[in-house]
Formats: C-alpha cells, structure tokens, sequence
C-alpha cells in the first residue's frame, strides 16, 4: 500500500507556483 504526497499542498502553494514562491513556502515550513 502506498500514499502519494501532494508536496504542493504540503507547502500550500499552486502546482502552477514558480520556483521562487515554493522556496519561499518551504523555507516558512521548515523554520515552524
């Protein structure tokens, strides 16, 4: 059984996000 993770939705960003706008998600989830 495997689960797929929505790595956008993790980072509550659009799949359509640049890279910038990711970055910037994952940096404010990772300092949490």
């Amino acid at each position: 059984m495997s689960t797929k993770m929505d790595y956008y939705q993790v980072l509550s960003v659009e799949k359509t996000s640049d890279g910038d706008v990711i970055k910037k998600a994952y940096r404010k989830l990772a300092m949490q």
